[in-house]
């Protein structure tokens, strides 16, 4: 029986396998950086799992875990240049470390890498439909992250519109990872289907209470301060859905806060948070969590496959979506 810890080994051991050591180094050497300064290898695990599901041989799926988390890598070297980021996992961005046009290069090559990869899967006659499963996946990752940057400049973002942007963005490459998987070990399409969406809507429930957390989490836990998103006016679940609630001058005074760019913070963070304790936000968002995960659980309920395989992809996604909301 396969576990957590023995799939991000096998991982490990396959990425340090293929180690690009190649010319010119200033294109591979960001590339291997970024490659290697941690994360949690969610989506290889479980593109890995999702394979083990209905193939006792995971290695099978090693090429699909090494592909996603290559595009997961590569989108977050674009993403860091776009938000002028200077750091990533606690250590010095691509484009920090190496350069921009490095930066952005490198980018480029690790994505033409991430489909290069699919080629190795030992199932031949599925790479054209992992092929087909990553440029969805890539393609809606980019329409996110469009919409994002949109949504900088707008104050009349709905909740259903970020709730897209958010799908798109994080949690299309989580539904991906595991139809990768599956059809990497020859799971038939409605299965494909079901894990699929477990992926979406755990995605979708996974970012939800990283904005909950954000804010409301504690610091010791989360891992970083206590409103940060407040302080970069970033619009997430709480803003949009307090400026739909609040009255004319509640929202007022939220838009002006929210158009702060210096001043007290810690006063700023405070009275927001106030403001979204009264508006009763935390209560809402709770009740949001728990519907997507609730109808996660249910198509992940819906794969046909060995109830002791799919305990460990659940208890994978209990371990993300804390019970601290």
């Amino acid at each position: 029986m396969q576990n957590i810890n023995t799939l991000q080994q096998l991982f490990n051991q396959y990425l340090l396998d293929n180690h690009i050591d190649k010319e010119p180094k200033a294109l591979y050497e960001p590339f291997n950086y970024i490659m290697n300064i941690g994360g949690k290898r969610m989506r290889p695990v479980m593109a890995l799992l999702a394979c083990y599901l209905f193939e006792e041989e995971v290695e099978k799926a090693l090429p699909v875990a090494l592909s996603v988390e290559v595009f997961h890598n590569f989108s977050l070297v674009h993403d860091d240049i776009m938000d002028e980021a200077p750091l990533r996992r606690g250590q010095a961005t691509v484009h920090s470390k190496y350069g921009l046009n490095s930066g952005i290069l490198s980018g480029d090559v690790m994505l033409i890498f991430a489909y290069d990869y699919l080629r190795h899967s030992p199932r031949q006659q599925a790479i054209a439909q992992l092929y087909q499963t990553l440029s969805e996946v890539a393609i809606q990752v980019c329409e996110g992250q469009q919409y994002d940057i949109d949504f900088e400049q707008r104050d009349d973002v709905r909740l259903e519109e970020y709730l897209q942007m958010i799908e798109m963005k994080t949690a299309a490459l989580l539904a991906g990872s595991l139809k990768m998987g599956a059809i990497a070990a020859g799971a038939d399409p409605e299965d494909q289907k079901h894990l699929s969406e477990f992926g979406r809507l755990t995605g979708i429930a996974f970012q939800i209470q990283d904005d909950f957390l954000d804010t409301f989490g504690d610091p010791q836990k989360v891992g970083k301060r206590v409103g940060g998103d407040i302080v970069q006016n970033k619009k997430t679940c709480l803003i949009i859905k307090a400026l739909e609630l609040a009255t004319p001058e509640v929202r007022e005074r939220l838009l002006h806060l929210y158009a702060q760019q210096t001043g007290n913070e810690q006063e700023k963070v405070a009275t927001v948070t106030n403001i979204f304790v009264e508006l009763g936000i935390p209560e809402f968002l709770r009740n949001l969590r728990n519907d997507y995960q609730k109808r996660a659980y249910q198509h992940l309920e819906q794969v046909n496959a060995p109830k002791e395989k799919k305990d460990i992809l659940f208890g994978l996604a209990e371990s993300l979506l804390v019970r601290e909301l």
